[in-house]
């Protein structure tokens, strides 16, 4: 057992060589996620619970801080123990993704969580994606003699079990968001783009069909049909609320605790805090949140335009790839530029899933981009 000593002395030793300036943004934003979590949920916590409590509140921030603990795990291993490590995640994951359909629970048409004795309400593609990088790119720099596009097919069957299983849930949000992460690290690790362009086209046209022809996915194009007419259809609502809460807020907001959206709106504390947070405190403070995201993307392609291993390139691409992707699509939804799909805002919202989920991402970035020790 390790002395006390010991222990300060390790954690001393990540404390000087992670990187500081991304640190202390991750937690930052995760001080925002739980403030807005404070303003946009309360009232609804006194309504549904009867009580005064911030029910809420303190379950967030009991994700926060069990998610600053998965945060320092994993950025305090060393880089060969993170690998391993991740390798048999990966597929206890996976194993969690097949017991959804099987033993998952039904919500609002979607079998998207399980509901284990120790995990309430539990997420598994959450899970599934910081580890899913990190196999990927494990798999494009794999140093025998294997030729180039051999690496992609295989590659790419590594991520067709996901995105079946996130298929049959149905949860295309998460679909699409796996099939573009992998696409990111193919097209970085130097495919040709008519190669690319050529299997996105025949994956579209997969997804038309299936959205077109396959009753289990009618709602979809519903859902898609819609958006692009709002007379044909009722999928909307929640799209126009948040785009009425954007429009009221203006430019400084209604003042804390004074928007409407969270009350009307289910799950506006997950799916559109965005608009939860335009309404409050006005379009300045979605602006300087995206300056924010911004100088965050900023510090970590820094990061790897000085990093020597290509895998270690490839999995910070893939990372900081995936969020960015997450937070457009969720920013996308607010302001009605996509259909609705249910993504929530990394760092942000409200959900102890994404929250775990995006400390192990989190981690995984402090541990690959803090100085290397000679």
């Amino acid at each position: 057992m390790l002395s006390f000593n010991e222990i300060y002395k390790f954690y001393y030793e990540w404390w000087k060589n992670i990187d500081k300036t991304l640190f202390l943004l991750i937690i930052f934003l995760f001080g925002l996620g739980l403030f807005f979590s404070l303003v946009s949920t309360s009232l609804i916590a006194s309504d549904k619970l009867d009580t005064n409590n911030y029910f809420f509140f303190f379950r967030h921030l009991i994700f926060i801080l069990l998610g600053i603990g998965v945060l320092i795990f994993f950025s305090s291993l060393s880089e060969k123990n993170l690998f391993k490590i991740s390798l048999y995640l990966f597929f206890i994951s996976i194993f969690f993704l097949i017991l959804v359909p099987i033993i998952g629970v039904e919500v609002k048409g979607s079998r998207r969580w399980l509901n284990l004795f120790f995990l309430p309400r539990f997420q598994p593609i959450e899970l599934v994606k910081p580890f899913v990088i990190i196999f990927i790119a494990t798999i494009l720099c794999i140093e025998k003699n294997f030729n180039i596009f051999f690496k992609y097919v295989i590659s790419f069957i590594a991520i067709l079990p996901i995105i079946f299983l996130l298929v049959i849930q149905p949860d295309i949000g998460q679909t699409l968001l796996v099939f573009l992460s992998w696409a990111t690290l193919i097209f970085v690790s130097g495919i040709s783009l008519p190669i690319i362009i050529s299997a996105l086209s025949f994956l579209l046209s997969i997804f038309i069909y299936m959205i077109f022809f396959i009753p289990k996915f009618l709602y979809i194009k519903s859902r898609i049909l819609s958006f692009f007419n709002p007379n044909s259809g009722t999928h909307n609502f929640q799209s126009d609320k948040a785009i009425d809460a954007i429009s009221s807020g203006g430019y400084f907001g209604k003042g804390i605790g004074e928007g409407t959206l969270k009350n009307r709106v289910p799950e506006a504390h997950t799916d559109y805090i965005v608009s939860v947070i335009s309404e409050e405190f006005g379009v300045i403070a979605i602006i300087l949140l995206l300056i924010l995201f911004l100088f965050f993307i900023y510090t970590v392609f820094k990061k790897i335009y000085l990093e020597k291993s290509e895998k270690i390139k490839l999995i910070l691409t893939g990372i900081i790839s995936l969020l960015i992707f997450q937070a457009l699509i969720h920013f996308g939804v607010n302001i009605r530029l996509f259909p609705t799909t249910g993504m929530t805002l990394p760092f942000l919202s409200y959900g102890g899933s994404s929250i775990i989920g995006v400390s192990i991402l989190s981690g995984i970035l402090l541990n690959l981009t803090k100085r290397k020790v000679n």
